[in-house]
């Protein structure tokens, strides 16, 4: 009896059921080592955070940031000035104001000399001497005390400019009000200067002299 195509069978079928069991196995395999990589990296298919962690736990890139790392500033910090650099540029252009309208210390001045020319004078002297001692110190008085106050609003002002961090963070930019102010007081100073120096040489008006007549 011929017990060969029997063995055969038997054979064939032990090999498929094997070749099943492997590819079973691969296939198992394959989806694990899948699967691994995006649990482990937190990302679902097509490399999507939102997929695997969902929509709620999705990385937030604050909560990421390095909290060594200094916040970005406020976008209003870059225009706030510095509170020294916006008292400056007023107080220049005040000064300016001053020395062009007259303090009330230039006029106290004026009057001190007046009163000094009026003790020198009152034994006796010529009427120019009157005029230079009475009249004419009391005005130069006036002129130099004015120039100071122009040449206070032209040096403050000039510091404003000149250095643009003046009062406030170096990173942080002089806003351009400070400036314009700052320059009209720089303005104010050099004219308040001019009038000063053409006052005090005389130069607008001259001092009368003894021979000019009174009328009458």
């Amino acid at each position: 009896m011929n017990t060969t195509p029997s063995r055969t069978t038997s054979t064939d079928e032990t090999a498929a059921a094997q070749d099943a069991a492997t590819k079973d196995v691969t296939a198992r395999t394959a989806k694990d080592g899948a699967g691994a990589p995006a649990a482990a990296t937190g990302t679902g298919a097509f490399g999507d955070p939102a997929a695997a962690t969902g929509p709620d736990e999705a990385a937030d890139p604050d909560e990421a940031a390095d909290p060594d790392e200094d916040p970005d500033p406020a976008p209003h910090a870059e225009a706030r000035p510095g509170i020294g650099a916006g008292a400056a540029a007023v107080v220049s252009t005040a000064l300016g104001v001053v020395a062009l309208t007259g303090a009330w210390t230039g006029r106290v001045a004026a009057e001190r000399e007046t009163l000094i020319g009026q003790i020198k004078t009152s034994g006796g002297g010529s009427a120019a001497q009157q005029i230079s001692e009475i009249y004419g110190d009391a005005w130069h008085t006036t002129a130099l005390v004015n120039g100071l106050f122009a040449l206070l609003a032209l040096l403050v002002g000039a510091v404003v400019l000149a250095r643009p961090s003046f009062g406030a963070p170096a990173a942080v930019p002089q806003p351009t009000w400070v400036r314009a102010v700052a320059l009209a007081g720089v303005a104010l100073g050099v004219l308040g200067v001019l009038i000063s120096a053409g006052m005090y040489a005389d130069l607008f008006l001259s001092l009368p002299s003894a021979g000019t007549p009174t009328g009458g």
